[in-house]
């Protein structure tokens, strides 16, 4: 098949081409740089002859709700008119677990997330929408994101989190698939305390940041309650744990 990947050279673009290359599709890795902007619409019309699947890994570099939505409303039309007007057999696009829940929680990026599903699931175009949890390789900006004073002071929430080439090979087999107009899960094999998570992964690269499970602590300006972070019951659990996610990067940064 050809498969365009919107957002093809990010952290989960990457190596969602990269795999579906190995599985001998042909992608096209649709980023500007590559010369491609799905916001904008320069590149789509080229790139997009002859494609069987639209997949959208692309992301909103704002976090406020105005830019935010912008952003994932003219990017997400631009798919679907395009796509629409080559034929693109299914529109598969990476998404939040619980992006509903998390919008109402006041979380501004999670309400144009939230606008950006309606849009597709009402386009009356072949979809599928890729829930996932929360990366490794994002624990640090979580953290970050929260801190004020050398203090992080996070949500008292869990977190169900997953590593980033989980959540790309659930993407490329999403891409493969039929189209499942609905929502699929996908979510890491271990729960944590969302502050815990985060000391552990400080700790690792000697971060001596005092954390605090908070309950007024924000998520990205979100305000959770214990389970918004995690999946339903019937989320699709990846393999790799985040100790062995370690692991691998300290064997890799040691080469």
């Amino acid at each position: 098949m050809k498969i365009v990947v919107v957002g093809g050279t990010g952290l989960i673009g990457a190596r969602t081409t990269a795999l579906l290359r190995s599985r001998g599709h042909e992608v096209i890795a649709a980023a500007r740089s590559t010369g491609v902007d799905s916001y904008t619409g320069e590149g789509l019309d080229d790139s997009l002859a002859g494609a069987h699947v639209i997949v959208d890994t692309s992301n909103s570099s704002y976090v406020d709700e105005a830019a935010a939505r912008e952003f994932f409303y003219a990017s997400t039309l631009n798919l679907l008119t395009f796509g629409a007007a080559h034929g693109v057999r299914h529109h598969a696009t990476l998404s939040v677990v619980n992006t509903e829940r998390l919008a109402r929680a006041q979380g501004g990026y999670f309400q144009a997330k939230a606008d950006q599903e309606r849009l597709i699931t009402t386009s009356a175009r072949p979809y599928t929408l890729v829930h996932a949890t929360q990366f490794f390789e994002f624990v640090r900006s979580i953290t970050d994101s929260a801190t004020q004073g050398g203090v992080a002071r996070l949500p008292d929430a869990l977190i169900r989190p997953m590593a980033a080439d989980d959540v790309a090979a659930a993407v490329a087999a999403a891409a493969e698939a039929e189209p499942r107009r609905g929502i699929v899960e996908h979510a890491g094999p271990e729960v944590f305390e969302l502050r815990d998570l985060a000391v552990r992964e400080m700790r690792s690269r000697r971060d001596d940041r005092e954390v605090i499970a908070d309950p007024l602590g924000t998520y990205f300006g979100a305000r959770l309650s214990r389970h918004d972070l995690l999946p339903s019951p019937g989320a699709h659990l990846a393999a790799t744990r985040f100790g062995d996610w370690q692991q691998r990067g300290r064997l890799v940064s040691s080469r």
